[in-house]
């Protein structure tokens, strides 16, 4: 499990094997592998596996890290890399790329930079900017971007929260329980966990459980109502609600566009 950290390098990650949670910022959706996204500086991030605990995923994910900097003094050289400056506007709110042959060019571009070295490993990395530069198809993930967060300490504890949630998010989970967990007050935790996440706790709880029922919409075809207390809702009018305010469509709606996105992509 990467835990919830952030950090001054831009990140490439790509979801070789394993499925489970990804929090960009104050997003939350789902990972599987093939998945591609890049993160901004100092822009909070984490990846949950939902396998057992004992069970190891022996290479989860590959990742690409670069610099501002280095960017930046290749610019003052090669005036082609300013066309990368709207690509990197974009990751500092998280970007999920969501076209399969972008992916697929992506995965064998960051193959090559790990097994070559040197000029011509340099080569490799351009290219594969200019591949994630040039895919239309891709989603925004966070409204927010780079963390408020000043020390470890506070980090730490917003690891403690998530993980906590995470794990008790599928029943009735009161912030005042959490909060007591972490041995903190009540409205000392609620500030705290909305500076870190950019989302209330109430928020944060009902988004991890849309995105959770949008996993089991995605699927099968069990019944909306089955789904809808899967997901830690214990009211079906309250699920339907939140989940057209969040989503945009019912969840049937959603299920039927899920699948007819399957299918387009098993097609390529």
């Amino acid at each position: 499990m990467v835990r919830w950290h952030f950090h001054k390098e831009y990140e490439l990650h790509l979801i070789v094997a394993s499925s489970g949670k990804v929090f960009v910022g104050d997003y939350i959706g789902n990972f599987y592998p093939e998945t591609l996204f890049l993160t901004g500086p100092n822009l909070p991030h984490n990846w949950i596996s939902q396998i057992a605990e004992d069970e190891v995923v022996p290479k989860r994910d590959m990742l690409v890290n670069f610099t501002e900097e280095l960017l930046e003094s290749g610019n003052q050289v090669f005036a082609e890399l300013k066309a990368l400056a709207p690509l990197l506007e974009r990751a500092r709110y998280g970007i999920e790329f969501r076209c399969k042959r972008t992916v697929r060019q992506a995965t064998k571009l960051m193959q090559k930079i790990a097994d070559t070295t040197g000029m011509t490993r340099l080569g490799h990395f351009f290219i594969l900017l200019e591949v994630l530069a040039a895919s239309d198809d891709f989603q925004l993930l966070s409204g927010t971007t780079a963390s408020q967060l000043s020390d470890d300490h506070a980090v730490e504890r917003t690891n403690k929260a998530v993980e906590y949630i995470f794990t008790h998010y599928a029943r009735e989970l009161p912030l005042e329980e959490v909060a007591e967990y972490l041995g903190m007050k009540p409205t000392y935790f609620s500030r705290v966990f909305k500076q870190a996440t950019g989302r209330c706790f109430v928020e944060f709880v009902n988004r991890l459980r849309i995105s959770k029922s949008c996993e089991l919409l995605a699927d099968g075809d069990r019944p909306v109502t089955d789904v809808c207390f899967e997901s830690g809702f214990n009211n079906i009018s309250n699920f339907n609600r939140r989940f057209q305010k969040l989503k945009g469509m019912t969840p049937s709606h959603y299920r039927r566009l899920a699948v007819q996105r399957l299918t387009e992509q098993n097609l390529y």
